[in-house]
């Protein structure tokens, strides 16, 4: 009985002592670092929609952070906050965009490109995107120098039902119409492959005129 007793203290003393071993310390901290690491690579990728040219400054701390000063917990649908009133908004009506604001105006705009035999060049952005406002003024620029195309501009989250009818799965994404039917569509803040996109587009038009 004094054999098994000292045998289970022994055990005791020796499960204790590798529990807070240095080893064991390292390991649990290592594992620590790189899943916050982790985490906030998929915060930015899936919630900020970072396009492929900002991996390389990539800042995981700077992703949690953001997105944590971003997250209104308050709200019912947990979405993240508008940018604070210090923070420069984005200008989506720039240009000559149009901004959209309801169903109907959109109804409004379609029915007059196909009137004026225009292709309609839509945005669907959202102001917390930081590709979205890389490319704004890209797309205000494209407006100003292509008048023979529509650009419309849409804030998913001020007609979300509208935006998720268009099934948006990441902001920007660039539809472009023809008589109210998509006829192309680009994914992300890709400005060689907007431009281009645009360019041949306007040459379309102007070619059938």
């Amino acid at each position: 009985m004094l054999v098994t007793r000292s045998k289970v203290i022994s055990f005791c003393s020796l499960s204790l002592s590798l529990s807070f071993s240095p080893a064991v310390f390292v390991f649990c901290f290592s594992f620590f670092v790189s899943s916050f690491l982790v985490l906030g690579f998929i915060l930015l990728i899936f919630r900020f929609q970072l396009d492929s040219s900002d991996y390389c400054n990539f800042n995981p701390f700077e992703g949690v952070a953001v997105f944590l000063s971003k997250f209104d917990s308050s709200s019912l649908n947990g979405k993240l906050r508008r940018q604070d009133e210090g923070d420069h908004p984005i200008n989506f009506g720039g240009g000559n965009v149009q901004l959209v604001t309801t169903k109907e105006g959109w109804d409004e705009k379609l029915s007059e490109a196909s009137r004026l035999g225009k292709i309609v060049v839509a945005n669907f952005s959202a102001t917390w995107c930081g590709p979205c406002r890389i490319i704004a003024q890209l797309y205000s620029e494209l407006s100003e120098k292509y008048p023979s195309l529509m650009f419309l501009a849409v804030d998913v989250d001020e007609l979300t039902e509208f935006s998720s009818s268009w099934d948006i799965r990441a902001t920007p994404t660039f539809f472009f119409l023809r008589d109210g039917k998509q006829i192309d569509k680009l994914v992300g803040a890709n400005k060689p492959e907007l431009q281009k996109k645009i360019v041949t587009f306007a040459d379309t038009v102007a070619r059938s005129k």
